[in-house]
């Protein structure tokens, strides 16, 4: 049966306790375990458009940390599977400081939150990455009115094209954020694929693909029942919140 699995990281570190960042550890362990269940990797538009394989993979990395390039392309280079990253415009070569991780400045992790430069982005495309859209400013899409939404969204993918002399084709919805509104406008924009980022599953297309988000809580079983196609067929169902319902009532009783 085909699958196309879409993956959500954010930062790779080996001592960042942010729920948002995995190990390397980890990280490898679970993209490796992938690849030997013969899963190939792809590029997200790739993955969405003209999969390359009837198991894919696109993993993808939002907010364009400097550990995706540092910490996540060496792993992936020696696996053999292809990157996804969607960039913040706003943010190129700067911290990535906003409400939720914003409490990480003037910590002894905040180098964190250093995002990657347009030479760091330069780089990841020359090894076959696809560098996309995470909008301008990491906002939620659906609170903005239509002039704001089309200029987070037209001029974020201006400014990927011209730091990469390259079509920008995709975006990530940040916080996975959107509705009919948003999609629309991000088609208008010129976008072909977009990716979201919620619990519950929808019915997957070009501009609104679901994605497994992985985060530092996933141990090897929790990873593998996420990207189980059981789980995602259920998650994209009317049983799914008495199934989430069910299973932290067993995770509350351990």
């Amino acid at each position: 049966m085909a699958d196309v699995l879409v993956l959500a990281y954010h930062a790779v570190s080996e001592d960042w306790p942010a729920d948002l960042s995995v190990t390397p550890a980890h990280f490898e362990r679970q993209l490796g375990e992938l690849v030997r269940r013969g899963y190939r990797g792809a590029t997200f538009y790739d993955a969405v458009h003209a999969a390359p394989s009837p198991l894919t993979v696109a993993v993808t990395f939002d907010d364009a940390y400097r550990s995706t390039l540092e910490v996540a392309l060496p792993i992936m280079q020696r696996l053999g599977v292809p990157g996804s990253v969607f960039v913040p415009t706003d943010f190129t070569g700067r911290q990535l400081v906003w409400p939720g991780i914003d409490h990480w400045v003037g910590s002894p992790h905040e180098d964190e939150l250093d995002a990657m430069t347009v030479d760091d982005l330069r780089l990841l495309a020359a090894a076959g990455w696809e560098i996309g859209s995470h909008s301008c400013s990491h906002r939620y899409l659906t609170q903005l009115g239509d002039s704001e939404l089309e200029t987070e969204l037209v001029q974020s993918r201006r400014r990927c094209e011209e730091m990469l002399q390259r079509p920008c084709r995709t975006i990530a919805y940040p916080y996975g954020d959107h509705d009919d509104r948003v999609v629309a406008a991000t088609r208008g924009a010129g976008y072909t694929a977009a990716c979201t980022l919620s619990e519950r599953f929808s019915r997957a297309t070009p501009l609104a693909h679901p994605r497994v988000g992985v985060y530092r809580e996933d141990d090897e079983a929790r990873f593998k029942a996420k990207v189980s196609p059981l789980v995602r067929r259920l998650r994209g169902s009317p049983a799914w919140p008495l199934a989430v319902r069910v299973l932290r009532g067993i995770h509350a009783q351990r």
